[in-house]
């Protein structure tokens, strides 16, 4: 029918729209946090671009759940606000003949976010926690930021480096400062250039060049000076302990296996959104509902109200589950039905206001 290849159309060019705008803002907020880690000297500058693509893989879901809704909302309150709902009235369309071309829409979303949430988001969770692991192990050179005070691994160091010399490669430093605190006496050693070394048994090694060294205690007046040509340090690397697992980053086959109530939470999570998205891209279309001579926003603030309930209710039911206060069964119907409930109760609403047998008695 015209119609529906019209509704497939329009579908199509608003979730483009939608989803470009929402993609960028969620891009930029989460650059904006990465590159702030990255000038603390928390995150590596060459991890930026892994850990904003794993970032995204994660929102991706959540993200194509509100375009769908929104793409679906916007096109269909469109309709309602040129008269043309009334025209399909008229012509004897029923309000529940647009659920087939929603569902033809929605279908290839709910299966890219069914996708996205069980398999490719845990598998970006578990690869952002292995890069995380690389930088909390990086030895004590490698966290040094220029012109920022860092501390050791083990916290009984500080390091500030002043800069680092064009061309002299990662393992040269230029105006080191060093503070340490050595069998209750404090030492502060700063040095011109400093360099790594890696030993033959496979130690390393900060080997500073031209500079002092002040040690002594704090509080006390006496101080012991000393200069030297070359001073090393040992680094200190953290322990690989491989990364640290949590039901965010298992696979489904492993929730499954291990039928804990935190793993069931996850599980209903991932199950939830896929459902969440199906069911608000139906309910979107008794609530795109506008009155042409009220004000365009009000069907919107109310419908992103209603996704934001939806979505909070979901992540109370996975936390309740995760707790051990109701089943997984329950967990997965105690939201999704009431929703369903209501999308019944909206069509009904909607159908026995502007049924097509109303207005062909209202016509000539």
């Amino acid at each position: 029918m015209i119609f529906r290849r019209s509704a497939q159309r329009e579908f199509a060019q608003t979730a483009i729209a939608v989803f470009v705008a929402l993609f960028a803002i969620m891009l930029t907020l989460q650059l904006v946090r990465l590159l702030g880690r990255a000038a603390a000297g928390q995150v590596a500058s060459e991890a930026v671009a892994a850990m904003l693509g794993f970032a995204a893989l994660n929102y991706l879901p959540i993200l194509l759940a509100l375009t769908l809704f929104v793409a679906v909302l916007l096109s269909l309150s469109r309709v309602y606000r040129d008269s043309e709902m009334t025209i399909w009235f008229s012509a004897g369309v029923p309000l529940t003949a647009w659920i087939a071309p929603v569902l033809r829409f929605a279908f290839p979303v709910v299966l890219a976010i069914a996708v996205l949430a069980l398999f490719l988001s845990p598998w970006a969770q578990g690869k952002r926690a292995e890069y995380q692991q690389r930088l909390d192990q990086r030895d004590d050179v490698a966290r040094v930021t220029p012109g920022a005070f860092k501390e050791s691994a083990r916290g009984d160091r500080v390091f500030f480096v002043e800069s680092i010399p064009a061309g002299a490669g990662q393992n040269q430093v230029g105006n080191i400062f060093v503070s340490s605190m050595q069998h209750g006496r404090l030492g502060v050693v700063t040095a011109a250039r400093g360099r790594t070394e890696v030993a033959e048994n496979g130690d390393r090694f900060l080997v500073l060049s031209q500079g002092r060294r002040y040690e002594g205690v704090a509080g006390a007046a006496e101080y012991r000076v000393m200069e030297f040509a070359s001073y090393a340090m040992r680094i200190e690397t953290a322990e690989n302990d491989g990364p640290a697992r949590t039901a965010k980053s298992l696979a489904l086959w492993e929730l499954l296996r291990e039928r804990t109530p935190i793993n069931q939470g996850e599980l209903l999570w991932r199950i939830g959104v896929p459902l969440s998205a199906l069911l608000l891209a139906l309910l979107a279309i008794p609530l795109s509902f506008v009155n042409p001579r009220a004000g365009r926003t009000n069907n919107l603030i109310f419908a992103l109200l209603t996704f934001m309930i939806y979505s909070n209710l979901l992540s109370v039911s996975q936390a309740w589950v995760a707790q051990g206060r109701i089943s997984f069964a329950v967990g997965v119907w105690a939201v999704h039905l009431p929703m369903l409930l209501v999308l019944l109760l909206l069509f009904w609403q909607r159908i026995r206001v502007f049924s097509p047998w109303r207005f062909a008695r209202r016509g000539p």
